[in-house]
């Protein structure tokens, strides 16, 4: 069962538009595994809407009032006219047949969630047991990716320069607060230190806007490559 949903600021920001590519799609598939935030969404999406409407009434009433012109020589719009000649066109519609999309990591096959399916994919790289594919989304200092972890692999202990998205796609992990399942999304920044491990293997979605700083032994000898992972 999820456990972890965007904030309600991050939900807030994401119906108002305000968030940038990467974590919109990441609310997006999480949303579309949650009922729960998908519920939150629609709400917030409504009032929204109320909003938007009472602003434009507000306005024509205004508009109304102010104006000079005379209200009778306006032209009359016939809507049910213009719905008829809409619905009454002979064009053909087209059915949209909407396909899969598909990565493999090490030869596992993971279907893609909708929100992915036009974005650009560059290469996948590889260090031990991870692998990482950019997805091409160009929004400078902040780097979205899909992340493989091998099962019996994981991401030595580290803590974070930025803020770090891991949206769980498929299988599952675990760090020192707990275990994390298919949907959960975990948003992290430098308050947080953990190391993660996936016993099983596991895909997920990542966005980051800084490298990670290892924190442990010898693994801090893998700073300099602390934005190889995310």
């Amino acid at each position: 069962m999820i456990k972890h949903h965007p904030t309600f600021e991050l939900l807030k920001s994401f119906v108002d538009g305000e968030l940038p590519a990467s974590l919109s799609a990441g609310i997006a598939i999480h949303a579309d595994m949650c009922a729960v935030c998908q519920h939150q969404i629609a709400q917030l999406t409504e009032q929204v809407a109320e909003a938007s409407f009472e602003f434009e009434e507000a306005f024509l009433d205004r508009f109304i009032v102010d104006s000079n012109d005379d209200i009778e020589d306006m032209p009359v719009i016939n809507f049910d006219q213009m719905i008829d000649d809409i619905t009454a066109s002979n064009a053909l519609t087209e059915t949209v047949v909407k396909t899969e999309k598909q990565i493999s990591f090490n030869e596992q096959s993971y279907t893609l969630p909708n929100a992915l399916h036009n974005m650009d994919l560059g290469r996948t790289t590889h260090i031990g047991k991870l692998s990482r594919a950019r997805i091409q989304l160009d929004e400078n200092e902040i780097h979205t990716s899909l992340l493989h972890i091998q099962p019996g692999g994981g991401v030595p202990e580290h803590t974070h320069k930025g803020f770090e998205l891991t949206l769980l796609l498929d299988g599952s992990f675990e760090d020192e607060n707990g275990q994390y399942v298919k949907g959960d999304f975990i948003m992290l920044n430098g308050d947080h230190q953990h190391h993660p491990i996936s016993p099983e293997g596991c895909l997920c979605y990542t966005v980051a806007n800084d490298a990670l700083h290892f924190t442990q032994g010898i693994n801090k000898l893998l700073n300099p490559i602390g934005s190889f992972i995310y």
